[in-house]
């Protein structure tokens, strides 16, 4: 039996023996295609020859197809559905009256379809009473903050073969599952699309798409009989066993590996909405509750205008600490930021509201128009053309260390400091008594510890110092002819040497020594004496073990940082062994030898 003619049996199983015309119709073929199919489904005997109807043949082959179950996605951030993602995980979204991920739950269980698993991950807790009432067994991916969906997939590997695997951001206008099911299918709308990395062949099947061209919109909803989920989970391990594919999406094993052909099962555009913004959403259904996000309505408040007004929202690039988002409202565009996750517990938003008292009017940045110092949120007017310190650029920096040694040098006053080893013991803390995923922290801990009196013997004038001045915090818009140049996002900054900033700036972008020798020597005008470079040293090595220290709590958040978090850890214990060998007077007489003789 080819796909055709089971395309069609399955249609009559579902009850559609009105005419061809109708088969032509729900399955897509043409009426020769039906009328020939009808004609050898009858000769194999799946069809009574007289009235059309199923025989027992037919039957039994239909009931040794029923699906066994299925594998919802719903781990993911949902990072586009900005601000709602921040506040509610997407297939918890109410559409219409229901949630995404309930209705999808009641479509299959109408088709017979029980045993389902939900893997979960950012905010799992919500997604709990499932497990009460549909019966849904949950699998957690402690990963979902570095992994896209292939590793979730993974989790719920064992489940692949006979099941329905669909994402939960979904809303389908009618049930795309039903109680039989002949071969495997991979669902496709039959709408175009830039973003769509599949094509359907002649033969109905998915393949690449062709470099530049638009492929058929894809809409995420499979099905695998039990012996190509074999293959798909075969093809994902591999993948997965090479460490390149953790930002692959789970079709990337759909055409690894010689996987066997997977039929394309086209719908038309629309019957089934994917929504992954706060616009699809508010497309789809204009009433939806969760269109009065609190964020909005902060934002609505703030500048006098309803939430109706606050229109074209757009998902900025995610931030280490917060998520940010721009937006329209009564044609001026703003930028809202709206913290993540433990940021409550990193960050004083009072404190942060002093910052912004001290600098105003001081041509450091503009004021912020909205400040919340209960909510972190915060509202900012949109700089249209800016763009962060390209920290490669010898010109970009040499205007950046200028702006950051005038800012330094007009010694503003707050009245809390930031505190580096009270920090990294602070970070440290909540960990709540998870070790440190480095073996010889302990050592290298003791080993940054030793820099202290050396800073605090040389360390300057305490002012008020920016903390993560960082190259992205360093903003280039246009201004005339030229550029101007602003320094952003202070919520860190507090009363310290500001020497750290030089630290901060080095580490963020990742420096080599000699980048690092460059930059200092830069901010001081090529004239900087030994002790201070040292000191520069120490705060190198102590910054990044308090932001390997941050990591790690990040970390057990489910938020990871790859490379950053590494590099924070090795600038802690190579500029100890840097002071080490250039300065060995500058530690205790008493010296913690670790593995490598620190």
């Amino acid at each position: 039996m080819n796909r055709q003619e089971m395309d069609v049996l399955l249609c009559i199983a579902q009850g559609c023996n009105e005419n061809q015309r109708a088969l032509a119709r729900m399955t897509g073929h043409s009426l020769g295609v039906v009328n020939r199919c009808l004609h050898t489904l009858a000769e194999a005997g799946y069809l009574n020859e007289a009235d059309g109807r199923l025989t027992s043949k037919a039957r039994e082959l239909l009931e040794n197809s029923r699906p066994s179950g299925a594998i919802i996605l719903a781990a993911g951030y949902g990072m586009r559905m900005a601000p709602i993602g921040t506040e509610v995980p997407k297939g918890l979204l109410e559409v219409r009256g229901e949630r995404l991920i309930e209705r999808l739950i009641r479509q299959l269980q109408a088709a017979d379809v029980t045993d389902i698993s939900a893997v979960v991950g950012f905010k799992k807790e919500a997604f709990e009473y499932l497990m009460d009432e549909f019966g849904v067994k949950l699998v957690v991916n402690p990963e979902y903050g570095t992994r896209n969906n292939l590793y979730s997939l993974l989790r719920a590997k064992e489940k692949l073969g006979g099941s329905y695997l669909l994402p939960c951001d979904l809303w389908c206008a009618e049930n795309p599952f039903r109680r039989y099911e002949l071969y495997s299918w991979y669902m496709v709308s039959d709408a175009q699309s830039e973003e769509s990395d599949v094509r359907i062949t002649r033969a109905r099947e998915l393949a690449p798409a062709k470099p530049g061209q638009a492929g058929a919109r894809m809409v995420g909803i499979a099905y695998f009989t039990p012996r190509d989920g074999v293959a798909l989970r075969k093809s994902m391990e591999t993948l997965e066993a090479t460490g390149l594919h953790k930002n692959d999406f789970w079709e990337a094993a759909l055409f690894a590996g010689g996987q066997p052909a997977v039929a394309a099962r086209v719908v038309r555009d629309g019957a089934v909405s994917e929504i992954n913004t706060y616009e699809e959403l508010k497309e789809l259904d204009g009433a939806s509750v969760h269109l009065r996000s609190e964020a909005l309505q902060a934002a609505a408040s703030a500048l006098g205008a309803a939430v109706e007004e606050i229109r074209d929202i757009e998902v900025l690039k995610k931030g280490m600490t917060n998520r940010s988002f721009l937006f329209s409202c009564r044609g001026k565009r703003y930028i809202m930021r709206v913290p993540g996750e433990g940021t409550e517990r990193l960050i004083d938003r009072a404190q942060e509201a002093q910052v912004y008292r001290a600098i105003a009017g001081r041509g450091l940045c503009d004021d912020p128009v909205y400040l919340d110092p209960d909510t972190g949120f915060k509202i900012t007017a949109f700089l249209e053309g800016a763009r962060s310190c390209d920290s490669a650029s010898a010109d970009d920096l040499r205007r950046c260390m200028k702006k950051l040694r005038e800012f330094h040098e007009m010694k503003l006053q707050v009245g809390h400091t930031f505190d580096i080893f009270a920090q990294i013991d602070f970070y440290e803390g909540l960990w709540a008594g998870v070790p440190s995923v480095y073996r010889d922290y302990e050592t290298t801990k003791a080993n940054v510890l030793k820099l202290r009196p050396y800073i605090e013997a040389h360390a300057g004038r305490k002012v008020l110092t920016h903390i993560d001045a960082v190259p992205d915090n360093f903003l280039f818009y246009p201004d005339g002819a030229g550029e101007a140049l602003q320094l952003t996002d202070w919520e860190y900054a507090g009363m310290q040497d500001p020497h750290v900033d030089i630290a901060m700036f080095c580490i963020y972008a990742m420096y080599d020594k000699e980048q690092v020798d460059a930059l200092i020597s830069m901010y001081f005008e090529g004239d900087c004496p030994r002790e201070k470079r040292l000191k520069i040293y120490c705060y190198i090595a102590a910054c990044g073990l308090l932001w390997s220290n941050w990591c790690e709590f990040k970390r057990n958040l489910g938020v990871e940082f790859g490379e950053y978090s590494l590099r924070q850890y090795r600038y802690a214990k190579e500029y100890f062994r840097l002071f080490k060998a250039q300065c060995p007077e500058g530690l205790p007489d008493v010296q913690t030898r670790g593995e490598n003789g620190e």
